[in-house]
């Protein structure tokens, strides 16, 4: 049986379109599946695959200035050689055919020592504008897929796919969905979300104007480990994280979320409305690229974190806006797993 090695992590960005990936190699048993990361959110969100795990340590580069900072950027090239070497060893142990990378600095050392060893190497960026790791590891990859076609003209090797998508995802009914989260047929749902971890803007914004929301819509509230408040408003779900959310995406007659490129694209292929409120600090600022790339095409709002008082405006005019509706279910973004999965297929026949 030929092998496939998953890396990436630190953000659930960088794990779930691996995830979709391995749904599909996993459901067709042709080939063995392992993954290589460190212990962080990778490893939580792996687990529950019961997949091989093989975990490194890895240095990340600190964004942003002060002495702090410096003193820990000035210490990652010795770092990065203890993590290429844990990962050499990996890779001997398991030899596989394949590496399939997701970007992020979890990914870097892995990659260049599956190169150093003669093994093939894929990645996928997600993002409009390529990430630190995706451009130093372009050249020792066989191709870096892409999620936008732009992206795929400006980086070494590039090759536009589409983003990576879980196609339970894809496949959820709102009859069978509304149903399980108590919420009627007709009544307008909104489906609010601020990533892996919950966002505390989005969720305080919520929760200011909640009140006067329930008064018009039901709501299905991720808000992370953690953050559930006590309330009494019947209209009003509240939930630490939603294993499916193909359901609570059919439920959803709009929805707010972060930016991510990986929910961006499940919202496109969905054709569904929605409210992007970007990331801003921690962040390179992708996902304001992002959140205006698909703003500017008219296939959704953005809502910058400094206006989130304004949430019920914006969710009103979203739902008002019929032409947005139209351009979305003319749109053709979709799922990018075939092509990714055509390449990696070549090395494991």
């Amino acid at each position: 049986m030929k092998k496939i090695l998953f890396t990436g992590g630190g953000s659930a960005g960088h794990v779930v379109p691996n995830i979709a990936l391995i749904e599909e190699l996993l459901s067709t048993g042709e080939a063995d599946v392992y993954y290589m990361g460190t212990d962080s959110i990778e490893k939580s969100l792996i687990a529950e695959w019961k997949l091989p795990y093989y975990e490194i340590s890895c240095p990340k580069l600190v964004r942003g200035g002060g002495a702090e900072s410096l003193k820990r950027n000035l210490a990652i090239p010795a770092a990065f050689c203890r993590a290429k070497e844990q990962a050499t060893e990996g890779l001997r142990l398991i030899q596989p055919d394949v590496v399939f990378s997701k970007g992020g600095y979890v990914s870097l050392p892995v990659v260049f020592a599956a190169k150093k060893l003669g093994i093939p190497c894929f990645s996928h960026e997600s993002d409009y504008s390529a990430g630190l790791a995706n451009k130093l590891l372009a050249g020792k990859c066989e191709y870096v897929f892409t999620s936008f076609p732009e992206t795929a003209k400006k980086i070494r090797r590039g090759k536009y796919s589409g983003a990576p998508l879980r196609r339970s995802v894809l496949h959820g009914t709102k009859a069978e969905s509304r149903k399980k989260f108590d919420i009627p047929f007709h009544a307008t749902t909104l489906l609010i979300f601020g990533g892996g971890r919950g966002s505390a803007a989005i969720n305080a914004a919520v929760r200011k104007h909640l009140k006067t929301l329930c008064e018009n819509y039901y709501i299905l509230h991720v808000c992370g480990k953690g953050n559930i408040v006590e309330s009494n408003l019947k209209n009003y779900r509240q939930f630490e994280f939603i294993a499916d959310m193909g359901g609570a995406y059919a439920c959803a007659d709009l929805v707010i979320s972060r930016a991510g490129a990986g929910t961006i694209f499940e919202l496109l292929a969905l054709k569904k409305p929605s409210i992007l409120v970007p990331l801003e600090s921690a962040s390179r600022g992708d996902q304001i690229e992002n959140a205006a790339y698909f703003t500017k095409k008219g296939l959704c709002y953005t809502l910058r974190q400094n206006e989130l008082d304004n949430l019920p405006k914006a969710i009103e005019k979203a739902l008002g806006d019929k032409k947005m509706q139209e351009r979305l279910l003319s749109s053709q973004y979709g799922c990018g797993n075939d092509v990714i999965l055509r390449e990696i297929r070549k090395f494991l026949q």
